[in-house]
């Protein structure tokens, strides 16, 4: 049984996308960072969509062949095909988005990992676990990632692995334009033209845009062109014709290009073409792996590619499956897609899960977000507050252990350098935003009036905002906090940041069932889908259902819940875990005094020391994982 739907082969870099839209590249004040290269492309897009995808590349041994192998991993994409070359650096692409027509990019890649694939880096099993390869032209242009393309292709062959090329002619890549005419699309050369013709005999399916197939056949007349490729190759034709969609040729090439097979196109706004024959590709993928007719499989093709021109970047901008389906059933609402906010909501939801360690299932957070509540301990200073949160954070790093499912939340003014050494360390990390205490809702003054200062965090970080909120709030009240709650939710979306919300409305008011599920529904009202929920420990279960139904009416695609502590005594947190634990959106918990608060007096007022604190407080937080633990299982138990 093979386990992989598609194997694509070639260019795998770095994308630095300019952020500045309109300017020129040499004005360009800010850069994106994507994955990029058309295989690398396809694969994810191939991956959003459901197929199970792998790569064959190189990436260089250092912090971009990192960042590529990482979030290909995060994709969903097979990495046993991607070498690490430790002689040569990954590929690097800069980009800009001039206007709908001009995409100046300048690619780095001289000796660049990826073109140092060779035969060798072809492994025969893993060709033999897939369905199909997926060959991008580049990697026809050099004679030892030519010779790992022919090897792969008849090994394909071999095990009955379909097999398709996409032309993606890049002329400077071929050595036949310059390094700064990156976005020039089509220069004749004959010696491309035999080297490609001499390929296609190896293809079922062959893509490419007019000029491409020009290339490929040799001639600028794109029906000669086809008749040329037809001549050499059975493969099926699909020749992409920009706005006007895309046809196919399984014979005989007619007469005119409208005589082919087509699908439906889409009249969207053109923001960005660059990585959209990629999208294209990923959407065909997917028809001709299911076994679609060509029209459906060509509407998919066309609508993946017209999200991709209507996004930023070029594998950010792919669908998912559940995007796709809506799209597909609801059609064109705006035809700038971006600013379509259903499908906004869709897209980010789908494709998060770039952004959480594990699957998502448990969350055990140690929360020593705290400040107020440390500020006002004897003892205390900046610098051992700053002191005991690095201990906080030691105490979480000895239970997690390596495993996923472990978090903190840790603020940035007296935690800063225990947030920033939590990087990397697979823990999920919660940031907060708000002044402690503060009703109506303020922000830190770090954060910038117009909460510009998210730019700088670390895109691992989610966003955490405490609001003390309740419904019988006045008027005012309610619309200043939801106002500020939803400028801090967009900045977070605009920074690619997960963001969570915390609502505390016992603080406030008395509190029954219905509580939390009015200000739930409240927040939803006024355009802000947390990621994230953080809530009151509720004491029953009509309370957490309604809390839950809330939610669920408003958002099928939330993260979750977590249970926060408020200084409760363990037994109490208990009780509260297990009538929790019977509800799957209740992921766990975040809480902090109940495992810090008196081993921070201690410590402040120099009663004990660093490991004896770190000890109590890594004590008391496997106590809480393991009460949560416990009541989800037996949760679990009653339900099956």
């Amino acid at each position: 049984m093979k386990t992989l739907d598609v194997i694509t082969l070639g260019r795998s870099g770095v994308d630095l996308y300019g952020s500045q839209i309109g300017g020129r590249l040499e004005d360009m004040g800010s850069f994106r960072k994507y994955i990029g290269g058309s295989p690398t492309n396809i694969a994810c897009g191939a991956s959003r969509l459901g197929l199970k995808a792998g790569l064959i590349s190189r990436v260089g041994d250092e912090h971009m062949g990192r960042f590529i192998r990482e979030q290909l991993v995060r994709e969903g994409v097979d990495v046993r095909g991607v070498a690490t070359d430790p002689e040569r650096l990954t590929a690097l692409v800069i980009l800009g988005i001039r206007d709908d027509e001009r995409f100046p990019l300048i690619f780095y890649r001289e000796n660049c990992a990826d073109m140092a694939l060779s035969e060798s880096d072809i492994d025969e099993a893993l060709i033999a676990d897939t369905r199909s390869l997926v060959i991008t032209g580049t990697h026809l242009s050099h004679a030892r990632t030519r010779a790992a393309v022919i090897k792969a292709l008849e090994l394909a062959r071999t095990h009955g692995v379909r097999t398709a090329l996409d032309i993606d002619y890049r002329p400077n890549l071929w050595g036949v334009a310059g390094h700064g005419d990156g976005e020039r699309r089509f220069v004749e050369s004959a010696a491309v033209t035999q080297r490609l013709l001499d390929t296609l005999h190896h293809f079922d399916l062959i893509v490419g845009t007019e000029e491409e197939f020009h290339i490929a056949g040799g001639s600028t007349d794109t029906v000669a062109a086809l008749r040329a490729v037809r001549a050499v190759s059975a493969a099926a034709l699909v020749c992409k014709r920009g706005a006007k969609g895309a046809v196919v040729f399984e014979g005989d090439i007619p007469d005119t290009l409208d005589e082919g097979r087509s699908g439906p196109g889409f009249a969207i706004e053109v923001f960005n073409v660059l990585g959209a024959g990629d999208g294209f590709f990923a959407g065909l993928l997917k028809g001709w792996l299911d076994g679609e007719a060509w029209e459906r499989t060509l509407e998919y093709a066309n609508a993946c590619g017209a999200f991709a021109v209507s996004r930023h970047g070029c594998t950010p901008a792919y669908p998912s499956l559940d995007e796709l389906t809506l799209f597909l059933k609801r059609g064109v609402v705006r035809p700038d897609l971006r600013n379509d906010r259903a499908l906004e909501q869709v897209h980010w939801s789908s494709n998060r899960h770039t952004r959480v360690a594990g699957d998502g299932s448990t969350m055990r957070v140690f929360a020593f977000d705290h400040r107020m509540q440390l500020e006002q301990m004897e003892g205390y200073t900046l610098e051992k507050g700053g002191a005991f949160k690095e201990l906080c954070l030691k105490a979480a790093l000895n239970v997690q252990n390596g495993r996923s499912g472990y978090g903190i939340l840790c603020d940035n003014r007296i935690g800063r350098h225990a947030l920033h050494q939590a990087s990397g360390t697979g823990l999920w990390i919660g940031r907060p935003c708000e002044l402690p205490g503060s009703r109506p809702l303020e922000f830190e003054p770090e954060l910038g009036s117009d909460c510009g200062q998210l730019e700088e965090w670390a895109r691992e970080n989610v966003v955490k905002v405490l609001c003390f909120c309740h419904p019988d709030d006045d008027a005012p009240t309610r619309a200043r906090q939801e106002a500020d709650v939803k400028r801090l939710f967009e900045a977070s979306r605009r920074n690619g940041l997960e963001f969570l919300l915390e609502i505390i409305p016992s603080k406030v008011g008395p509190v029954d069932a219905q509580t939390n599920a009015i200000l739930i529904r409240q927040f939803y009202a006024a355009g802000i889908h947390p990621d994230w929920w953080k809530l009151e420990p509720l004491t029953t279960r009509e309370a957490w259902a309604n809390a839950i139904d809330a939610i669920e009416a408003n958002d099928r695609s939330t993260r979750g819940i977590v249970v926060l502590g408020l200084d409760a005594p363990e037994a109490e947190l208990a009780a509260s875990f297990d009538v929790a634990a019977g509800f799957n959106l209740v992921k766990g918990f975040a809480i902090g005094r109940t495992i810090f608060g008196s081993v921070a007096r201690d410590w402040l007022a120099g009663r004990i020391s660093d490991d004896a604190a770190v000890d109590e407080m890594a004590h008391r937080f496997t106590r809480l994982c393991t009460v949560w633990d416990a009541a989800r299982a037996v949760a679990q138990e009653k339900a099956a």
